[in-house]
């Protein structure tokens, strides 16, 4: 494997090298004693001290600048400290060893970060570089930031598609990998949206920009990405506050180990200020400072190459807490596309109650209207269609061929004074009134998406306490499909704002300490997921109000992505804490081994660089989640 090393990282490796080969060469003199004895103190003195300058110096500089400024306790402090005291109690060897280990975890922290970061960057390398516009029967390459709304653009096999468009010419596929994670390419014609970031695999694709490279989603995406080392976690912001009273007390400590027990006991200080300056080298908290974000910065990444967006840590450790999904049901669990599948007319024909429901829904964009036009698979002309007045999740009501016409759910016919029939039936109900009178219902039937039923099990293995539905549905048909779903909880006929009141009353219910999120599709639920203590958009390529109002974005619609968001969050939460635990109960036993003089400066060598190597190369397994 090739290890690529930044330009002040490659420095930091040279001057590694060559104080290591310095230091070698000093031993070796001091052992074989080369100088003469008269003066062979001075020349030791000077010969460790030269090396310790070249691997040290930068270290003091730091230190001395971070006082200046009024940050005097860090780490810099505490290896300045520890090996000037070191030198002045003429372990010169110690003193150097000390610092040439420090700038080696030094070097390895920094390459394990930039990794990090390289990873994320790697696997967020989905800003497109350029756009072929057609222009005087000529195609040419221009910067896709020039583009605006409107103009047409082609998309050539092996690009990325530069912005969010629409297709006009052409058919291919898309692979989506970079953003939903998803392997398998994506199908796109004439009329189908194209989403900035994805690679067109094989034809031609003419597209007609619908947002400028500001606004696609790619950029949207990167921007999430970015800011997402924003909201730090609460066990970050612990380590961070911990950090900054852990290093005086410790010094305190140091300062009263190597004073109050001599005198105490009688003995020599110098025995006691070695101790101390052993203690001072044990206590540095580079390990939790480094290897805690970077576990979380990992975590997000390896979530990220899942095409899961995490906005920050904060919603990665909040998931980990979670033991409450509340789910919307259509466009999360449900595929959301309804199908007639039977007719029941009273006094008409059916194909008569199907026309009439059709064109009732002609402006209606929602899925049930979309069904009830598919079902009646002729052109729907709005030449006899007047007075139309729709209310959102009730019905619409409409003047049809000089006939009133009043189609929707059972309460808003009743509320028009219909008698319908009694509804008892499972599935979606829609019903029909002409000038007043009951005409006949249509059922509809929503289609449980492959893998929901899964995903629920999945979520309940995982320790998920409760899992509950809220749909629209009337209750036969609710609880017909959460029957099939294996859900135990649902809330059913509720409207759009009735799925707020839902969720507080659930939220009411929670255990202190305990989070419920709450995972809708990302186009209609934005109040509902804003209000949820985690919010989940799901199925969100694209989606505006849905990266908006999320905290955890899904890129697909596969209700197992959030089996993988949960995995994730609970294997970094697991390292953050194999970290801190590893971390502190080192770090403290050899503490207590120093005060007692058990410990020398080899082993406090350990408990510091050894114990930050261990904890960052368990953080970097982050990465690797899937």
């Amino acid at each position: 494997m090739v290890v690529t090393l930044t330009k002040k990282q490659r420095r930091s490796l040279n001057r590694i090298i060559a104080a290591s080969i310095l230091f070698a060469g000093a031993v070796l003199l001091t052992e074989f004693a080369v100088f003469p004895e008269s003066y062979s103190l001075y020349a030791e003195f000077f010969l460790f001290l030269s090396v310790y300058l070249v691997i040290g110096g930068d270290v003091l500089l730091r230190a001395g600048k971070n006082i200046i400024h009024g940050n005097v306790f860090d780490e810099h402090f505490l290896m300045s400290i520890a090996t000037i005291g070191a030198f002045c109690l003429g372990q010169y060897p110690e003193a150097v060893a000390v610092m040439l280990f420090y700038q080696v975890g030094e070097l390895f922290q920094s390459y394990a970060v930039e990794k990090s970061r390289r990873s994320i960057a790697d696997l967020m390398d989905i800003s497109p570089d350029h756009a072929y516009i057609e222009q005087d029967g000529a195609i040419i390459s221009v910067d896709p930031g020039i583009l605006q709304v409107g103009d047409h653009i082609v998309i050539k096999a092996g690009d990325r598609v530069p912005v969010d468009g629409v297709v006009i010419a052409g058919m291919s596929a898309l692979d989506t990998a970079s953003l939903t994670g998803e392997s398998l390419p994506r199908n796109v014609g004439v009329g189908d949206k194209v989403i900035s970031g994805c690679i067109n695999i094989s034809g031609v694709l003419h597209v007609r920009v619908e947002k400028p490279l500001s606004e696609s989603t790619v950029t949207r995406i990167l921007e999430l990405v970015e800011n997402a080392a924003g909201k730090k976690a609460k066990t970050e912001q612990f380590i961070t506050r911990f950090s900054r009273y852990y290093t005086p007390v410790v010094v305190l400590a140091a300062v009263i180990l190597s004073v109050i027990p001599p005198l105490i006991l009688a003995e020599p200080f110098t025995i006691w200020i070695e101790r101390a300056l052993i203690f001072l080298v044990v206590s540095c908290p580079c390990a939790l400072v480094i290897s805690v974000p970077l576990s979380f910065f990992g975590g997000i990444g390896g979530a990220s190459r899942s095409g899961i967006l995490v906005k920050g840590s904060s919603y990665l450790e909040a998931l980990s807490k979670t033991d409450t999904i509340v789910f919307d049901k259509t466009g999360t669990l449900t595929n959301g596309s309804f199908s007639v599948t039977d007719i029941h007319p009273i006094g008409i024909s059916e194909r008569d109650l199907l026309e009439i429901a059709a064109h009732a829904e002609t402006y209606s964009s929602h899925p049930i209207a979309v069904s009830l036009r598919v079902a009646y698979q002729q052109p729907v002309s709005t030449d006899n269609l007047t007075d139309v007045s729709e209310y959102a999740g009730h019905g619409v009501s409409a003047m049809y061929l000089g006939r009133r016409i009043t189609v929707g759910n059972a309460g808003y016919l009743q509320e028009q004074g219909v008698t319908i029939d009694d509804g008892s039936k499972e599935g979606s109900l829609i019903h029909v009134a002409i000038d007043g009178r009951y005409a006949g219902w249509l059922r509809l039937a929503d289609t449980i998406k492959p893998t929901a039923v899964q995903a629920v099990a999945e979520l309940k293995r995982r320790g998920i306490h409760r899992i509950i539905m809220l749909t629209g549905d009337a209750p036969p048909a609710a609880a017909a499909i959460a029957r099939e779903l294996g859900i135990d909880e649902y809330y059913a006929s509720l409207l759009p704002q009735d799925k707020v009141s839902a969720l507080e009353k659930i939220l009411a219910e929670q255990q202190v300490g305990r989070m419920a999120a709450f995972v809708g599709d990302g186009i209609n639920d934005a109040p509902v997921i804003m209000r949820a203590d985690l919010g989940i958009a799901m199925g969100s390529l694209g989606s505006d109000a849905a990266i908006e109002a999320a905290d955890i974005v899904l890129m697909d619609d596969d209700p197992m992505k959030i089996i993988s968001a949960v995995h994730i969050s609970h294997k970094t939460m697991h390292i953050v804490f194999q970290n801190i635990v590893f971390a502190l109960g080192v770090k403290f036993f050899v503490l207590l081994l120093a005060a007692l003089g058990i410990a020398n400066m080899w082993e406090a060598v350990f408990a510091d660089v050894g114990v930050a190597f261990i904890a960052i190369l368990n953080a970097m397994r982050t990465l690797k989640s899937r």
